[in-house]
Parts: structure tokens; sequence; C-alpha cells
């Protein structure tokens, strides 16, 4: 990883776009703070594209994706998009009472197969609650359509090798797994944080994203990550990523000075003032 400052006025330049982790690179202690919501805003005033993907439930992102200035929050791991009425480049297909400040949802699956992997997620989520010693649902599960997840560092807290249980336990039964800065996830289907960004770019302003990579950023900060430090040429890790580097096989290519919200108030100020 090369400090932030490094990164080359040239590769910021051609920058269009940001996709963002939300837990703690986004947010302090759990909250956005006033600097980290100001760069939001800076960013969009800059006309970059601002999504922000995460592992939290659809219903706890509702609030932000109203309130925050971002084109969109995809959810759940990339199985859910959150979208003002007027984010769409597609405006002409969103229902007639989808106006400016409602909030619309699209799924990367149908009604019916979400209800089918709810009910088996939950089977899931009981054993391992059950058979994991202090495993605990995290306090937003009721939000979650997708998804489960097990509170490893929010308000409850796993040592590494009761989260390596949880892990195979997900993975025993045919789920997808992957550990963030404060939960255990694990969700059924070939989405993940990548090929939501995919998807979601495609669905936003039917555009390939494969032919853009080196236009888009992504910032974060733990392992749940790494797809996208792979496939970014332009990622960036907060400072708390230092964290989980035993834990990652693919880093960030620039890190910031600064830990969490402050870290991602550096991000944006170097991207909008050196490379406009």
């Amino acid at each position: 990883m090369k400090p932030l400052s490094e990164w080359p006025i040239a590769d910021r330049r051609q920058i269009i776009g940001v996709f963002t982790d939300i837990d703690d690179t986004l947010t302090t202690e759990g909250t956005i703070t006033a600097d980290a919501l100001h760069a939001l805003h800076a960013l969009k005033t800059a006309g970059l594209h601002v999504i922000a993907i995460t592992g939290r439930p659809v219903g706890w992102s509702e609030p932000f994706a109203l309130d925050w200035p971002v084109d969109c929050i995809v959810a759940e791991n990339g199985s859910v998009a959150l979208f003002k009425g007027d984010s769409l480049s597609k405006i002409g297909q969103l229902p007639a009472n989808n106006l400016r400040g409602v909030l619309s949802k699209l799924y990367q699956s149908e009604a019916d197969t979400r209800a089918h992997n709810y009910a088996y997620l939950q089977r899931v989520l009981t054993r391992v609650e059950r058979e994991v010693q202090g495993a605990q649902r995290s306090i937003d599960s009721t939000g979650r359509e997708t998804d489960i997840a097990i509170d490893h560092s929010e308000f409850a807290h796993l040592p590494p090798s009761q989260i390596a249980q949880v892990v195979q336990i997900m993975q025993s039964e045919g789920l997808q797994a992957t550990v963030s800065s404060i939960h255990i996830n694990g969700w059924i289907g070939s989405h993940n944080k990548l090929q939501g960004a995919h998807w979601i770019v495609q669905e936003l302003y039917d555009r390939d994203l494969s032919q853009e990579m080196n236009r888009w950023v992504y910032i974060g900060d733990s392992t749940n990550d790494q797809l996208m430090f792979e496939a970014f040429e332009n990622s960036v890790g907060v400072a708390n990523i230092r964290r989980f580097l035993p834990e990652l096989k693919h880093l960030p290519r620039y890190v910031a000075a600064h830990e969490r919200g402050a870290g991602f108030s550096e991000f944006a100020t170097l991207l909008n003032f050196s490379a406009r």
C-alpha cells in the first residue's frame, strides 16, 4: 500500500465515480461525522457519481439513502439497491408516483426467490447461534431481507476462532460468507460487492463498468472489501484497514493517513481539489 498522497494526479483526473463502503469507512463509532458528510456533498458538487456499497441491511440503509448526497446505496452485499426517484438515467421507466425524494428499491432476485431464501437463511442463523458460543445476530437483523449477519465487533465480540467457526457453518450450508469490520454476513446467490457494482452501474446509468474501471475508485476498510481492492486500479483503504492486514490477500493500492470518516474526508479532499 502506498500513501494516499502518492496517488498520481493523472489517475485522479480520470475519475468519474466513487464506490464507498459505509461502516468504519464513512462512519466513525457507528455515526457519520460532519467531515465525512461534508466530503460526500463535495464529491457530488464536483459532479462525481457516488455509490455506497454495504453489508448493512436494506431497512437500516433506507434513511441514509434518502438523506445522504449519494446516487444510491447498494445494501446486503449487492443484492438490493435503494435510490431516490430522480436518480435513474432511465427516469421515464419509473412509476408515475416515483417523484423526487421518494425512495425506490431494486432487487437482483424475484420476490418468490427472496421469500424461499429468507426462510432458509433464518434456519441457518438459528443454527449458528445454537452452535457457536457467544454468537448473536446483528442488532439490525430485523431490517435484513436477503442475508443474515452475526455481530462480531459492533455490540458483541467474537474472537477469531469463533468468527472462523461462523464462516465455516455458513459455507457448509451453501451460503456465501464474508467478514466486515463489524459483522459476519451470509447469503444465497452469486452476488457480492463487485458484482453489485457492475449491476447498479448498468441499471442506473445504462453503462458497462468493465469498460471504465480506471475511471472509478473504491474506498473501504476490511476483508469484505478485498474483491473491490483487487478489481479497481484506483483503490483506497482508510487507515484502520491495518487492523485486517494479516487476513487480507488483496490490499488497496493506496492508504489514507487517517482512520474512518476522517480518512474518507482526506480522500475526498485529495480527489476534489488536486484532481480538478
